[in-house]
């Protein structure tokens, strides 16, 4: 594997007003007191932490139709895409620490400024692809896709906040895995746009390592492309990240959030992570925050290279002398 995918700039992106539940803001001080950065370095990886984004107080921030927030989280990403951008020149993978998933409408636009031809599989429950005209909720975690993908550009009005964002991927190059909820308006725009998607009807049917061939077959036959995987802890079932704003019943199991994170790494071609969601307040006993944070490390110990068999300098045991 390249030591290229094991040089890593980890960015902090306490921010929560992409949603309505507090305590998302908390994810990247979750993740760091678990030790995410020392296990990484323990893996081999060279990690340049670049600290925590504070992120600007935008008083009177009314909504914009029913769009809750909309200048505080275009602010937030404008300033997510310039640290991003500035971790890929250094040539490092950047790893984003939600924080809430509107975040991605920052942490991909600050990559494809470096990489244009990236590639972004988003693992989520949710599409993610509602527009401010679809939204029933005003949220703008539900609608990052619908701002990064060209396809849509202007298909809704400009929203205040987000002149700087300029959508930067094609349908064509994006692949979901684990959904398994979306409303009616995202069904039609994801079936419109001929986009692909593994929900977990399809992992069931296909199994895991069927799915991850796919993608990758899908992603890359035409052209070897950096990849961006978005994570949405929300993916994994909630028995496994119960301290998450927007669980859903029947996710993906433990060792399948880690195998799609071992053929990332895998293909040596991860540039960008997301490990979105976490929110430690929403865990009912500490039991539920330690197993939603303990997770996401994994998840993300795995996009840098940890395997589950072990990682060992081969030794020829057979030939030791006792």
């Amino acid at each position: 594997m390249s030591s290229k995918s094991k040089t890593v700039g980890i960015i902090g992106a306490p921010f929560s007003k992409g949603q309505p539940r507090g305590g998302v803001e908390e994810g990247p001080a979750a993740l760091r007191k678990a030790g995410l950065l020392g296990k990484l370095k323990e893996q081999g990886c060279n990690v340049r932490d670049y600290g925590d984004l504070v992120f600007d107080d935008i008083p009177d921030d009314s909504p914009f139709g029913i769009v809750k927030n909309p200048r505080s989280v275009g602010r937030a990403d404008e300033q997510l895409a310039g640290k991003v951008a500035e971790v890929k020149r250094s040539g490092r993978v950047s790893l984003v620490l939600g924080g809430d998933h509107s975040l991605a409408i920052g942490s991909i636009s600050g990559h494809a400024r470096v990489h244009p031809d990236l590639e972004v599989i988003w693992v989520d429950a949710h599409a993610d692809i509602n527009t401010p005209l679809t939204t029933t909720s005003g949220n703008l975690h539900g609608q990052p896709v619908s701002f990064l993908l060209k396809e849509l550009n202007g298909k809704f009005p400009d929203v205040p906040g987000f002149s700087w964002a300029t959508p930067c991927v094609s349908a064509k190059d994006i692949v979901y895995i684990g959904l398994r909820d979306l409303n009616p308006a995202e069904h039609y725009i994801v079936k419109t746009l001929g986009m692909k998607y593994f929900s977990m009807t399809e992992v069931d049917k296909l199994g895991i390592g069927r799915v991850m061939e796919e993608t990758l077959s899908y992603l890359l036959d035409r052209k070897k492309r950096p990849i961006h995987l978005s994570f949405d802890v929300d993916a994994l079932d909630p028995s496994l990240t119960p301290a998450t704003g927007a669980p859903v019943l029947g996710g993906l199991s433990y060792r399948e959030g880690l195998y799609i994170a071992e053929e990332v790494y895998k293909t040596g071609l991860l540039s960008g992570l997301d490990i979105m969601e976490v929110n430690p307040s929403l865990g009912k006993t500490p039991e539920e925050v330690t197993s939603t944070v303990n997770t996401a490390v994994a998840v993300t110990l795995a996009c840098f290279g940890v395997a589950r068999e072990g990682n060992h300098e081969p030794i020829d045991y057979l030939n030791l002398t006792v």
